[in-house]
């Protein structure tokens, strides 16, 4: 699903209008789709429905939506009024405001959190109040967008203030972005005839003595998400189904699909890890100390696809020390990926997948259970897992998915603490079964 920014969506209603649509229908099919959420979500007419305009376009939305409410026999209030309604919409003000909320469009906004303290839902028309100005705020339980969705529903800090967040179809023309939001994937069903040597074998380098765990744990989880065979370089494969072969020069890269190198591998291996990088033609899906071990080194162009995925701290050594900022996050994960042609899998709220063609696609699905030791290795080996089946970008787009919905699921049964990070392969197959 796009994204737009608040200046294509403006270019796209401008395109729109242009084409033969007036303004004036685009606000209407605007409130009918706002109508149509409240339908959905409550009990109307049984609600008592406050309706909050502002004086631009977005206070123009509301005001029909008022209108077409009484039309429906509900006769909504509009702020000031007296009364304890049960929905709010807020149509104070849209994605064009500069600066923060003043006057009567602040009391407005302090009205509706009031409301929404009291117990009323709110429901917000195209992005809560105030988001992403620079002052005070809606804190809206739904929100409807228009077209496509934008930076602050999906990105934080603002998406947390936007609640549920739907998408209403007013006719505008066909849009184009740079910025997506991953789709539940579609993952193929296999063939009745198919063996093991179909999809692919993973080699995890990593599991130095003393680190074994992350090694056996990314191979486990490659294993997991449909790898025919996998060999970690371990002493030891602690689940029987992984083979193993010493960590040693030359690796066995005979008949390997996918490299995933770091976990556990320590920092004495870096001039492996290098050599790998700048000469393997098989993919290869790096995380931590294999990312360390890339630190400070100018990044080659690589011969085969890359996929690095560090968390903030690592993509800050991977770019020599430069500080992450959350506002340009976006920004520096596709610069990253197009200058060294890589394949970036920023972990994090909302991790982000920036791909060499500029392309980035935000995930929305996780939890705050997979912040614990081990979460990063089970995703190293999915996304290896993954890709040995379908070397594509869309099998990154599956394995990170994947991987945050496990979290979610596993935390409504373990809790926000209680969840392992093999715990996440444990709901995997649920995950799955969720997105199909």
């Amino acid at each position: 699903m796009i994204v737009l920014s608040s200046e294509a969506m403006r270019e796209i209603d401008q395109r729109t209008i242009a084409a033969g649509t007036p303004s004036e229908v685009l606000m209407l099919r605007a409130a009918e789709r706002v109508v149509e959420m409240l339908k959905s979500r409550f009990s109307l007419p049984d609600e008592k429905v406050a309706v909050v305009c502002g004086k631009g376009n977005n206070g123009g939305d509301g005001l029909i939506v008022a209108r077409l409410l009484k039309t429906m026999g509900i006769e909504p209030s509009l702020w000031p009024e007296d009364g304890a309604p049960t929905v709010v919409v807020d149509a104070v003000l849209g994605i064009g405001v500069k600066g923060p909320a003043r006057g009567e469009p602040l009391e407005q906004i302090r009205w509706i959190n009031r409301m929404r303290h009291a117990g009323a839902k709110v429901v917000a028309v195209d992005v809560p109040s105030g988001v992403g100005s620079g002052g005070e705020f809606v804190t809206a339980d739904y929100t409807i967008s228009f077209a496509a969705l934008k930076p602050v529903h999906v990105l934080p800090p603002w998406c947390e203030a936007c609640g549920e967040v739907t998408v209403g179809d007013i006719g505008t023309l066909p849009a184009e972005s740079d910025l997506h939001l991953l789709d539940p994937p579609q993952l193929p069903p296999r063939a009745k005839t198919s063996h093991k040597g179909d999809f692919g074998h993973v080699l995890v380098v990593g599991g130095a003595p003393g680190k074994t765990g992350a090694a056996q744990m990314t191979g486990l989880a490659a294993l997991r998400a449909g790898a025919g065979l996998v060999t970690v370089t371990a002493a030891v494969a602690a689940v029987p189904e992984l083979m193993s072969c010493p960590l040693n020069e030359p690796l066995p890269l005979d008949g390997k699909t996918v490299l995933a190198v770091g976990p556990g591998l320590g920092l004495e291996y870096t001039e492996l890890v290098r050599h790998l990088y700048a000469t393997s033609p098989l993919p290869m899906v790096i995380d931590a100390d294999g990312l360390n071990s890339l630190a400070q080194w100018p990044l080659p162009v690589p011969p085969a696809p890359r996929i690095l995925t560090p968390h903030p701290g690592e993509f800050r050594r991977l770019r020599l020390g430069a500080a992450l900022d959350g506002e340009a996050r976006v920004e520096q994960a596709r610069e990253f990926a197009q200058t060294h042609q890589v394949t970036l899998v920023l972990k994090g709220f909302r991790t982000l997948i920036a791909h060499p063609d500029g392309q980035v696609h935000i995930n929305p699905t996780g939890s705050p259970a997979m912040a614990k030791a081990g979460s990063g290795d089970i995703l190293t080996g999915m996304i290896a897992g993954f890709y040995a089946q379908q070397p594509s970008a869309e099998s990154v787009h599956a394995a990170v998915w994947l991987h945050g919905r496990s979290g979610e699921l596993g935390a409504q049964h373990w809790t926000d603490r209680c969840l392992l990070a093999t715990d996440l392969l444990t709901f995997l197959p649920q995950a799955i079964r969720n997105a199909q």
